[in-house]
């Protein structure tokens, strides 16, 4: 492993490619990151905890649990950004990154600078100012409360995706509004132009599994045909 020697932060690596992994830690170093390098991805969780990185890198072939199974770990527990870094460049496979929650998906070969620079941007992004106070969002029985980062229902907690809460909270903060899918895009990804759009409709089918009653038939998240989504405004009730 390397010693964490820089003042950014610490961004772990998960890649069994040595050189690979070697090439990007450099790059962070001189950027002022510091970086844990793993080879196994059974060792990632247990790495994770113990570094408490600001970013994650992870390649998806790797010994004993795959990437994207990391990555569903992880977004069990924490909403640090992370970055897949693949030699598997199949739609299906973006998509399935994307999916377990990854903020990128970078495809080998690649430019070490032009990663880092993505690592830098996203990071950017994922450290939004808040306002100091933000209004609690209701409808319906159905609540946000932005400054907890929590969603309830009939006063019970939804447990959300990083994702799936990110795009509540842009629908319930303008019932009404259609949204694009880009616009959505836009709301969930710090490199928007580089992710598939039906992945905002997975997110938004697991989203309506956990906050409506009956998902065939939703009473808050309504599909504009040919456009995207909106939050009911109470108008078509």
């Amino acid at each position: 492993m390397y010693q964490p020697i820089g003042n950014q932060g610490t961004v772990l690596i998960v890649e069994d490619d040595r050189n690979t992994a070697a090439l990007v830690a450099a790059y962070l170093e001189r950027e002022g990151f510091s970086t844990v390098v793993i080879h196994d991805g059974g060792l990632a969780m247990q790495a994770a905890a113990e570094c408490h990185p600001v970013f994650v890198i992870l390649d998806v072939m790797l010994p004993n649990l795959d990437g994207f199974e990391i990555c569903r770990a992880l977004r069990k527990s924490s909403d640090v950004p992370v970055l897949i870094l693949t030699a598997r460049e199949e739609e299906v496979d973006r998509v399935a990154g994307l999916v377990t929650g990854a903020d990128d998906y970078v495809v080998k070969p690649f430019s070490p600078r032009e990663l880092v620079e993505r690592v830098k941007a996203i990071l950017r992004r994922s450290r939004p100012v808040l306002p100091a106070v933000a209004a609690v969002l209701s409808y319906g029985g159905l609540e946000l409360e932005p400054e907890k980062h929590r969603v309830t229902r009939a006063g019970g907690p939804v447990p959300l995706t990083t994702w799936e809460y990110k795009l509540l909270h842009a629908l319930m903060s303008s019932p009404g509004k259609a949204f694009s899918r880009e616009e959505l895009l836009s709301q969930c990804y710090q490199n928007s132009e580089a992710v598939i759009d039906r992945v905002i409709d997975v997110h938004i089918g697991k989203l309506r599994q956990k906050i409506e009653d009956d998902p065939a038939r939703p009473r808050f998240i309504l599909t504009v045909r040919g456009h995207g989504y909106r939050f009911t405004d109470g108008a078509e009730r």
